[in-house]
């Protein structure tokens, strides 16, 4: 036990400092969603600054595996959180000042979408060179735990740190968080070389974003899951555009039910991560992927959309999220099983482009459906409408949740069926 411990070591420092570095982003990100709804309460410019964090991610990864694969990994990562960092200090000086609009959380949001847009690949293949063959599942296992712990704690923590002083504090937890990161990643941390051949080294960025492509083009099973997340990405993205409008101006909501209604998401996340982590490697990797995404999406977005009491809305979080950890560990085996280790920057970009691209198109398509659609449409209605998704301000939102859970059913449905000629075979 002490020895896979050990072998396993430098992914443990890894994997809690930058999960707590990330637990501080989080909080200040989530405290400038508030800010921003309740100086504007339009869902559409809330939902902008996800958009501005996505564009420059979804449009340039597939050429960011290509810097990746021939930079430096510590280095690049070092940077990059360094970078994003200084975004944080920027929107701080911002506010003491009293000039930070909405156009400036957009920019730098861009920036830090930017920065991700390198790390997240470099990121991804560290977690491969690291940790060895058999600890994948474990590994994958713990990173949806440190997620799902996220989820639960940012929105509580946030709202502490914010009434205890501010938006000051909330930035200088996560400043001191990201202060934690990057001293572990420099000191504690050792990288082994991916070992790139010389021909990739000497590729140029297109001829290495095509690498990608083509790698993903000969394994048609990875290409075809991808593109089912991808439709998956565009119903969950919305979503999340959504539910800030849809909690937030009921009469029992608020930040505080937003808030615990986000926390409960996380709690079903952690408990779908502690039980990915116990449970046999299952006999059909994509069957799982397609039936977890198929309940979650259903469950989650009518039984949202059709109730009223905050603790209905926590039921649905606990229902949709909890499968998501026993899809990533599965989808995530299958990648790093799949692709060869040299190949995993430019196949990773490669995939966030065409698995993140609708992201921003989700948020934006929420947030305007909201704001000219749904409730201009609610606050004329009356009859049918009103019985099933109330009325007033938020009421809108709830039918849009309503009609992402049937857009979720479809695509689930419709790509089971092409994936159903696919098989994983587990590597032993």
């Amino acid at each position: 036990m002490k020895k896979r411990n050990y072998e396993r070591k430098d992914f443990y420092i890894l994997w809690s400092t930058q999960s707590l570095s990330q637990l501080g982003s989080t909080m200040t990100n989530f405290s400038l969603t508030l800010w921003l709804y309740q100086a504007t309460g339009s869902a559409l410019q809330t939902a902008l600054l996800s958009v501005c964090s996505y564009a420059p991610y979804v449009l340039m990864s597939i050429f960011a595996g290509a810097l990746s694969d021939r930079w430096d990994k510590k280095r690049t990562m070092l940077v990059c959180d360094t970078l994003a960092a200084c975004c944080t200090v920027a929107v701080f000086v911002g506010l003491k000042l009293d000039l930070l609009s909405a156009w400036h959380l957009y920019l730098l949001n861009a920036l830090n979408g930017l920065m991700n847009t390198v790390q997240s690949p470099a990121g991804d293949v560290v977690i491969t060179l690291i940790t060895p063959k058999k600890s994948y599942q474990k590994a994958s296992s713990l990173r949806s735990f440190s997620s799902s712990l996220i989820t639960i704690l940012h929105p509580v923590l946030a709202t502490s740190f914010y009434a205890l002083g501010g938006m000051d504090i909330v930035i200088l937890v996560d400043l001191v968080t990201f202060a934690a990161a990057f001293f572990a990643l420099l000191l504690f941390v050792k990288i082994p070389q991916a070992g790139a051949s010389v021909e990739a080294s000497r590729e140029t960025l297109l001829e290495a974003a095509k690498g990608g492509l083509k790698c993903l083009n000969e394994n048609r099973m990875v290409l075809a899951l991808i593109l089912f997340l991808a439709g998956v990405n565009l119903v969950a993205s919305a979503f999340d555009a959504v539910l800030p409008a849809f909690v937030l101006p009921r009469e029992n909501g608020g930040e505080a039910v937003l808030g615990v209604v986000t926390s409960f998401a996380g709690i079903a996340m952690l408990a779908g991560s502690l039980t990915a982590s116990v449970l046999p490697a299952p006999k059909d990797r994509i069957r799982l992927i397609v039936f977890t995404m198929l309940f979650s999406l259903t469950a989650d977005n009518f039984l949202m959309s059709l109730t009223r009491t905050p603790a209905a809305w926590c039921i649905a979080q606990i229902l949709g999220y909890f499968p998501v950890p026993l899809m990533n560990t599965s989808l995530d085996v299958i990648v790093r099983s799949t692709i060869p280790t040299e190949m995993q920057g430019r196949v990773y970009s490669c995939r966030n482009s065409l698995q993140f691209f609708t992201i921003p198109i989700g948020y934006f398509f929420g947030g305007w459906m909201v704001d000219v659609v749904c409730e201009p449409f609610m606050a004329k209605a009356g009859g049918m409408a009103v019985t099933l998704f109330g009325q007033g301000k938020g009421s809108g939102a709830a039918i849009m949740i309503f009609i992402l859970g049937f857009i979720g059913m479809t695509v689930c449905l419709i790509f089971g069926r092409v994936l159903k000629k696919y098989r994983y075979e587990e590597a032993i």
